[in-house]
């Protein structure tokens, strides 16, 4: 699609900020005002208007993508969201480990337990762990905590959130990566151990290794967008 407008600003309601486009406030992709409760969220939203040339690029508003799920999806049905959240802690990658007389139990003793263990405190549960690939459910008192803790978030953050789970397969780092002080780079590269112990092993595939580089991206965006989100 050609570009059609000329001016990007920032329009302030009651309701909350919206982006638009010479003039006319930009909808989501169901219809509905694309009204975000932060200045710096909607800067993102703006940014990516901003960057277009002379043809938009669907592909270039992954910001815009995750607002209008929030708005179109999240907002109408939080239960399914966080019921699909629930699903990734039954089964964490991070509570799944090699055996213990294997090298990689060590390495992911190592990079995982502290993740873990910080979750464990920092929401009040208890994680069940497992060597190999046998399922091994969650307690029913674990999954009534988090669930609490998941109807708690906004449906801007449980979007982002779901993002954060699903690219890293592990609520523990998704629940992690939305704290104030989260370490991106460090979280990315937990979620990443086995596929990191396998490349020292055999060697690294240069698709796939791109394919990680974007993955990457998203993960670390999202991130940025959670802290905009609860920006003031």
């Amino acid at each position: 699609m050609k570009r059609f407008y000329n001016e990007v600003t920032i329009d302030k309601t009651g309701r909350g900020n919206i982006v638009a486009l010479d003039g006319r406030a930009v909808r989501t992709q169901a219809g509905q005002p694309q009204l975000v409760p932060s200045l710096a969220l909607t800067g993102m939203l703006a940014a990516e208007w901003e960057a277009q040339g002379e043809k938009l690029d669907p592909k270039s508003f992954p910001v815009r993508d995750t607002v209008d799920y929030a708005l179109d999806v999240v907002s109408k049905d939080r239960m399914a969201v966080i019921d699909k959240l629930l699903g990734y802690a039954e089964t964490d990658t991070l509570c799944y480990r090699a055996d213990p007389d294997e090298p990689l139990w060590h390495r992911q003793q190592e990079m995982w337990e502290p993740l873990v263990t910080a979750m464990e405190a920092r929401e009040g549960v208890g994680m069940t762990r497992v060597s190999g690939v046998i399922h091994r459910p969650q307690s029913g008192a674990t999954l009534d905590r988090l669930r609490r803790r998941l109807e708690s978030l906004d449906h801007f953050v449980l979007a982002a959130l779901e993002q954060l789970t699903s690219l890293a397969a592990s609520l523990c780092i998704g629940l992690a990566a939305i704290e104030d002080d989260a370490d991106g780079e460090a979280l990315w590269k937990a979620a990443n151990l086995e596929e990191d112990w396998q490349a020292e092993l055999w060697g690294s595939d240069e698709e796939a290794s791109a394919v990680r580089d974007r993955r990457r991206d998203d993960f670390l965006r999202a991130i940025d967008m959670v802290r905009a989100i609860r920006s003031a």
